[in-house]
């Protein structure tokens, strides 16, 4: 599913983007936004070591690319230092920016997830292989919104790297029950909110066979984001 913004549609921060979907039930780390080093310091603290550190603004959708992230960032000194070059690399067009300090967490499996608008059917929700595996396998389902719990439970149950889903290298087997809810979460978001056009969770990690979501993306009817932002 493509992230990019498209001419009829605007991109939230990284931060609003995660604070609407939490309204609806998307499953995300606790994490801090903070505008010095000091306080990305010690929000790391707060938070517990270690942490990822990225610039959050308005107009930075694609935070990689850009070299935006600060990954496993072990002591307060690096917290401290990761901030800085962060608030350093910002340009005026990202406009108001701030830096997000998140606990670092890790899996071997990563899931993709959202809500894509087509343009005959309208809104959908999507679920998919993620990570190193995503292109090579295209393991991916949709559904259209709205979905009730049956909806849910198929697009779980269609995907084909079904292995992948259990018991695998140690780790717990997916909660489906967990995942199901993420794919209602994001139903429930388009429903209540049809501005929403498109939403990418990116990758959802499995924690302990929990999803949860590391990075959001949310693009609004481009008519509705002073409403939104407000």
């Amino acid at each position: 599913m493509s992230t990019s913004a498209s001419p009829t549609a605007t991109t939230l921060s990284e931060a609003e983007a995660k604070s609407l979907l939490s309204g609806f039930g998307v499953p995300l780390l606790d994490e801090r936004q903070v505008l010095t080093p000091t306080e990305a310091a010690s929000a790391a603290t707060e938070l517990g070591l270690p942490v990822v550190c990225k610039l959050n603004g308005d107009n930075i959708a694609h935070k990689t690319e850009r070299g935006l992230v600060r990954l496993n960032l072990a002591t307060t000194d690096q917290v401290s230092a990761a901030a800085e070059e962060l608030l350093a690399a910002a340009t005026p067009a990202d406009g108001d920016v701030s830096v997000l300090v998140a606990p670092m967490v890790s899996g071997i499996r990563e899931l993709i997830a959202g809500v894509a608008t087509d343009p005959q059917f309208g809104p959908t929700v999507m679920l998919g292989v993620g990570g190193v595996l995503a292109e090579a396998i295209a393991d991916v389902v949709f559904r259209l919104i709205p979905l009730n719990e049956v909806d849910a439970t198929d697009m779980i149950d269609d995907l084909t790297s079904q292995s992948l889903l259990g018991a695998f290298r140690g780790e717990p087997e997916v909660d489906r029950k967990a995942l199901a809810q993420v794919l209602l979460a994001l139903s429930a978001t388009v429903e209540a909110r049809p501005d929403v056009t498109s939403v990418d969770l990116n990758p959802l990690i499995v924690v302990d066979g929990k999803p949860i979501a590391v990075d959001a993306l949310v693009e609004l009817a481009a008519a509705e984001r002073n409403e939104v932002a407000s």
